[in-house]
Order: structure tokens, then sequence, then C-alpha cells
């Protein structure tokens, strides 16, 4: 016989989802699901496994190169289990590009996978809300993306002094590495990468990281005063940056005219690490003191489809991770009730028959109302204790007495409260309560 014992733990940087956390991801889930289909994204979703070539061609070099969980499978090929979904996305879009009507607006809530080092906000297995629109080149379509951004938040009651939705524009850093500071397509890319980065770092650390990568004195500093510079002070200094900035300013106007300025800041230092990035790009930034970092972001991608040698289609999106979400919530005082207040607990009298419990049970499921039996307890009292922690607010009693009368007392285990009602008034009054709640 074996002695080995199997650690209870799960494997590490994942999680165990008890019923509690389950109602916790459910509720979230579906209350961001229902928001964003009234926006008119439709869900998808796609396989966990894909080529290992499809995120080493697109995705960033520390994904791909650290945090890949890849292998290679009993045919030889080289796979690797999902990071992110955008890839994923662009490959589907790709497929039936010529077969889908624009624009198209899906949205998935898919289970990822990073080797990553678990801390505060960043476990190795997640969940990600991924909302994403192609075929629209416009800067309507990044307003719609960025204030469906903020509604999901607002949702859940958070408002502009809890966090800010900090934007920018690629070209216009990357123009300006290129052309005012003559940085070559190697000095660039690193630049790139350090400047994602920064708002992480301390400001001695990052300029002695410029000086590393060949940056001399001048061009240092240059790019420092390129970063306290607002977006009208860019577009007047530098000619170079004409385009892209008349392209945010306009993405500015329209948000600000939505009603959604308030949350809005530009700020020249926001990247995002991925390579697909061209346009727009976005993160919201928690401002609480005990939680300030990046909760999620986005931005524009025109040239991940021809990847797959599709014709080019434009693409605007973002990714919201379940763990910094919950994180922000929480922060913030804004996790929602999950106790199980929808339910109705139907109690056992020791002399209860069977059927009776039964039938009536059934009679409320039939009207969508959750109802569960303590069937091993004997005592009442037990059977009240048991229900209310498992957080169930109601309790029916349907004994002898009851049947006779063709009754059934409502007991509130919150308030105490207790009252006889008629079989045929049940349903209705139950329906009333529960509504109620909601």
């Amino acid at each position: 016989m074996s002695t080995l014992k199997i650690a209870v733990q799960p494997y590490k940087g994942t999680r165990d989802f008890y019923p509690d956390e389950m109602r916790f991801r459910k509720l979230i889930f579906q209350k961001i699901s229902d928001l964003v289909e009234k926006y008119g994204y439709e869900p998808y979703d796609g396989p966990m496994l894909e080529s290992f070539d499809l995120y080493a061609a697109k995705t960033g070099e520390e994904i791909v190169n650290e945090q890949l969980y890849s292998f290679e499978d009993r045919g030889g090929r080289k796979v690797a289990m999902r990071p992110e979904m955008t890839p994923t996305l662009a490959r589907m879009v790709a497929k039936k590009a010529k077969e889908l009507v624009r624009p198209i607006r899906w949205y998935s809530i898919p289970n990822l996978w990073r080797y990553e080092n678990p801390q505060k906000g960043r476990l190795r297995e997640h969940w990600q809300l991924n909302v994403d629109i192609f075929g629209v080149d416009g800067s309507a379509a990044e307003a719609e993306v960025l204030a469906l951004a903020i509604e999901i938040l607002k949702g859940f009651g958070a408002n502009a002094t809890m966090f800010e939705l900090r934007l920018n524009h690629r070209m216009i850093t990357d123009t300006f590495l290129h052309s005012v500071l003559k940085l070559d397509s190697s000095q660039l890319h690193t630049v790139a990468k350090l400047i994602d980065k920064k708002l992480k770092m301390d400001p001695s650390v990052f300029e002695k990281a410029l000086v590393d990568i060949g940056l001399n004195l001048e061009q240092n500093q240059k790019l420092l005063d390129f970063f306290s510079l607002s977006l009208a002070e860019l577009r007047g200094a530098f000619p170079e940056l004409e385009k892209p900035s008349q392209q945010l300013e306009q993405t500015f106007f329209t948000l600000s005219a939505m009603g959604y300025g308030e949350y809005v800041r530009f700020v020249p230092e926001i990247m995002r690490g991925f390579d697909y990035y061209t346009g727009m790009v976005f993160e919201i930034f928690d401002k609480h003191p005990e939680n300030r970092r990046s909760i999620f972001g986005g931005g524009r991608y025109d040239n991940l489809l021809d990847l797959f040698g599709a014709d080019s289609m434009s693409g605007i999106g973002f990714g919201m991770g379940d763990v910094t979400f919950a994180d922000f919530l929480q922060t913030h005082g804004l996790t929602p009730d999950v106790r199980r207040e929808n339910i109705v607990a139907l109690g056992i009298f020791p002399d209860s028959r069977t059927e009776d419990l039964w039938r009536l049970a059934q009679e409320l499921r039939e009207s969508g109302i959750i109802v569960e039996i303590p069937w091993d307890m004997k005592k009442i009292p037990k059977q009240i204790q048991s229900v209310e922690k498992k957080g169930i607010r109601y309790f029916l009693l349907l004994g002898e007495a009851e049947l006779s009368e063709n009754s059934v007392q409502l007991k509130d285990l919150q308030t105490g409260h207790q009252e006889k009602i008629n079989r045929d008034q049940l349903l209705p009054r139950l329906r009333e309560i529960l509504m109620q709640l909601h």
C-alpha cells in the first residue's frame, strides 16, 4: 500500500474556487457580460492550446521568452497554453474575414496562463474579460471601447475619485524616439520597453537605464522633457507628431462630449507591452494609495490580421484580469454581496411527509426559485443553524399544522420576522421578497 501523501494545495499561482468564490466569480462575470452585451458585443471562445508561432510572432518578448507555458505534443508540434486572447481572436477573425459582417464586436472571458512570479495582482492562472471591435478606423470606435471600460467600473459603483483612464498614442512616442531622438530600430524597441515600465521605476534607475542603452545626455534630457509636455504642447513643438496627436485629440474630444472627460488623462509613458499595438493605447489606473497600479488596459492594433495573410482590418480592444479587478473592488469597498439571499430553504419537521416537501420544492423551482432541503437533519434549530452558515436568508416551514391549513410559515433568518402565508399566495409573496433584494 502506497504511503505517498499528495499535497492539498493547488499548483503555485493558481486558485481553488470553493462555492463562495464561485458565487463571486459567477456574479462578477454575469454582471460584466450583461453590460458588454448591451453595447452589442457577442460572446466567443477559442482553444486553450495554440501554435507556439502564434505568440512568437507578435506577443511581447517577456511573455514569449519567460512566461509562456509551451511544450512539444506527441505529434512533434510546438504548442503553447494561451497567455492572452488577442492572437486567438485575430486568427479566428482572419479565418472568416470575408464572411463576418462588420463592425465585428466580440467579447470573451477565457482562462489564461503565464509563468509569473505570483504576487498581489498577478497569478499564473487567471480569467480575463476581452472586448474587441474590428473594422472601424475612426476615433468613434476608440471612444466606444474606452467608454465601455469606464462603464464597467462605474457599474460596480466606482467613480472618478477612484480611477483614471490614462491615454496615449503609440505613434506619438515611437515617432518621437525615431524622428527627434534619432534612435535606430533596435534602440527604439528597447527604449519603448523601458518606457512601458517607467512609472513603476525610481527616476534615477530609469535615467541610468537610458544611459546603459546608449542614449547620450542630450537625448536623455529631451526624453525627460517630452514626458512633461501636454498633448497640445507636443503637437506645437514637434511637427512630426501632428497626425497622431490630432487623432488622439479627437478621441479626447469625443470622450469629453460623451461625459467622460473627468476620467481621462494624457500620459505619454503608457505604451503597453504587446508588440502588436499600432495606435491609441490606454490603461485604467487605480488612484487608491494602497493599490496605486494599472488595473487593465488595451489599445488599437491594425496589422494583426496580416500574420495570417488576410486583408488588413483595424482592431481595438482591451483585457481586464479578474485578479486585479477583484483587488480594485476590495480596496474601494465595492465588493458585491454574494450571500445566498435568493435561495429558500425548506425545513423538515420530524413528521413531515417527503412527498409534500418534494411537491412544494418542485413547484417553487419550476417558477424560478432556488430551493434547498436539509434532508439529513432532524431538529428545526439545527436546520436553521446550518442554512444560516450557508448564507441562506429565508426558511420555509411545512409541518402537519400547515398542511391542514393549506399554509406555509416563512421565516426571515436575518430579521427574525416570521409570517404565515396561504399556499396560493406563497409564490407571489416569495417573488416580491426576492425582487426587493435586487
